[in-house]
């Protein structure tokens, strides 16, 4: 991808800060989004030559308290903030092959019993494994599909999604945290690649360089089966393993939402149950 991530983020994040928002006076026309690199180095307390420098990619090798005082002044979070630092440590240069990933032994038990659509993802949002439930909720939660793919390029996959705009966003975001600064994986190359090309929506959200860990949220849902449903999405790291992450949904007890994934699940288990037709010996059997 970029040989330049440093910079690339930066001037992305700076584009999203407001004068106002930074607290500086603005006079005049101005011709640039957001702050002005001179502005971004005098509130962080550096020289805007060596900001320069930062941004051009002539510097590689900036100290974390640096950093620090940059995400600062662009008002980046804790995650947003360890994103920007990783993204400037050193990192071996090597080939690099694409990765099996495969799911633990115990975690595929798991999903079986669990009760409640559950599904593992890799480290860039592929399906690895799944349970019925998962995929009776999304017919894209099954093995071999990726999520990003699905919510950006397939329309059935959009209609599931009544806040599409806001899950798609928070999706890239989640995305860019699980890449971090490993952006030379050719899975990844592709995946990118692949969607900047397919999606205007993609390539908008993806130059933004949106950073967020995503973790437990509601997730509202449109099924085509048994209509709205508002579920709680957890996400927990599988131990062992780089980058897997567990997700399952829920609803609250008792709620509208539980009986409908309750519905599903009885709808589910009724198109997977053979229908026995009775042979006509065993019909006179029972007549006896």
């Amino acid at each position: 991808m970029s040989d330049n991530p440093i910079g690339e983020f930066l001037r992305a994040r700076r584009a999203l800060v407001t004068p106002e928002e930074a607290g500086v006076r603005v006079t005049g026309v101005r011709r640039v989004a957001g702050l002005r690199r001179e502005e971004v180095a005098m509130l962080a307390g550096i020289s805007g030559d060596y900001y320069l420098r930062l941004e051009q990619g002539r510097d590689r090798n900036p100290s974390v308290q640096v950093l620090a005082s940059i995400a600062r002044v662009l008002q980046l979070d804790e995650t947003a903030t360890d994103h920007l630092i990783g993204l400037a440590a050193d990192k071996p240069r090597r080939a690099r092959r694409p990765r099996r990933e495969s799911v633990p032994a115990g975690t595929l038990q798991l999903l079986d019993v669990l009760g409640l659509p559950a599904f593992v993802e890799g480290r860039y949002f592929d399906v690895l494994a799944a349970n019925a439930l998962a995929t009776a909720l999304s017919p894209n939660l099954q093995p071999g599909r990726n999520r990003m793919r699905s919510v950006f390029l397939d329309p059935q996959e959009r209609a599931l999604h009544p806040d599409w705009e806001t899950d798609t966003a928070t999706l890239v975001a989640g995305f860019r945290e699980s890449v971090g600064a490993d952006t030379d994986d050719p899975r990844f190359v592709l995946l990118v690649g692949e969607l900047s090309l397919a999606s205007d929506k993609f390539r908008q959200l993806w130059a933004r360089h949106d950073v967020q860990a995503l973790r437990g949220r509601p997730a509202r849902l449109d099924h085509p089966e048994v209509g709205e449903l508002t579920l709680r999405r957890e996400k927990l790291a599988i131990g062992g393993t780089t980058g897997q992450m567990l997700v399952v949904y829920h609803a609250a007890p008792g709620s509208d939402s539980a009986d409908k994934l309750a519905l599903l699940g009885s709808l589910k288990q009724a198109a997977a149950s053979p229908i026995h037709t009775p042979s006509p010996q065993s019909d006179r059997m029972e007549r006896r």
